[in-house]
């Protein structure tokens, strides 16, 4: 008689660099019990497609995807309407033996938000900076719970207009020297682009024109707290930082892989910080 094999994800990437989705990943697998595996697997392009083609082969239940090979994957899989209005899938999983494919970066954007600033979709009017492949999961987000305005802005408007056209009339292309003046109106800010981030440039964005009630939001995670949330936290605003979006969008791959749905906890956190630490 034949054990089963053990079910086991990996990462696909190029060049694998260091990734907390392991340490994520392992941690769920531990405090639920399930005997299961994560390995990061790296995928040099012109391998791409006779590695996903052959994932169940290899005796993968499924894979994350990171650069540079998000968009790659489309091709090779079913994506939901998620991944394809995206432009990008970061999840694989099989369903009746096909691959399919999602973008979970707009559930862990959405996820982090409601878990760490309850009642921020009441906002009527939200600014998101920048225009990549970050900025088009958020906006399907705020679509998705109903934000009636979303003002897009991006140093190169061409980008920022390409995307409002795509979405719809609710998503307004603005230049990147208008901010100042969006902001009193915006109840929330989420900043997409790296500014900020650790070897990067500044993010010029005066957070004093923020209403009281505003929340802002940064993808940024390293470091955990980037200038812009600090300078909301002194005003008392609800901030949602990138490391909460990491780890909320790891959850939806774990359930479609291993059964389960994991929760994102203090411990978790806690673990990940101090492996950012570390860097």
């Amino acid at each position: 008689m034949t054990a089963p094999k053990t079910p086991a994800a990996c990462l696909i990437g190029w060049p694998a660099a260091h990734s907390r989705s392991p340490l994520i990943h392992h941690y769920w697998l531990r405090t639920l019990g399930i005997v299961g595996g994560y390995v990061i697997e790296a995928v040099p392009p012109e391998d791409l497609r006779d590695f996903v083609l052959r994932l169940s082969l290899r005796g993968f239940v499924g894979a994350n995807v990171t650069i540079p090979h998000k968009e790659g994957v489309l091709e090779l899989s079913k994506p939901d309407a998620r991944a394809t209005a995206v432009g990008a899938a970061n999840t694989l999983w099989f369903e009746d033996g096909e691959l399919c494919s999602t973008n979970t970066d707009v559930e862990g954007f959405i996820g982090n938000l409601d878990a760490s600033a309850p009642g921020w979709a009441d906002a009527s009017e939200a600014l998101v900076l920048g225009a990549g492949g970050s900025a088009r999961a958020v906006v399907f987000g705020l679509r998705e719970r109903g934000i009636k305005r979303i003002h897009l802005a991006n140093r190169t408007i061409a980008r920022a207009e390409a995307l409002a056209t795509q979405f719809g009339a609710n998503v307004n292309a603005v230049t990147w020297d208008s901010v100042s003046e969006i902001l009193p109106r915006a109840k929330l800010l989420v900043n997409t682009t790296s500014l900020g981030m650790h070897g990067q440039p500044p993010l010029d964005v005066d957070v004093a024109r923020l209403p009281q009630a505003a929340v802002v939001a940064d993808l940024v995670y390293v470091p955990l707290v980037t200038p812009l949330l600090a300078q909301a936290q002194a005003r008392g605003l609800k901030t949602a930082d990138g490391l909460g979006m990491l780890l909320h969008q790891a959850v939806r791959g774990f359930e479609l892989w291993f059964g389960r749905r994991p929760q994102v906890t203090a411990e978790l956190r806690a673990l990940v910080e101090a492996d950012l630490t570390k860097s």
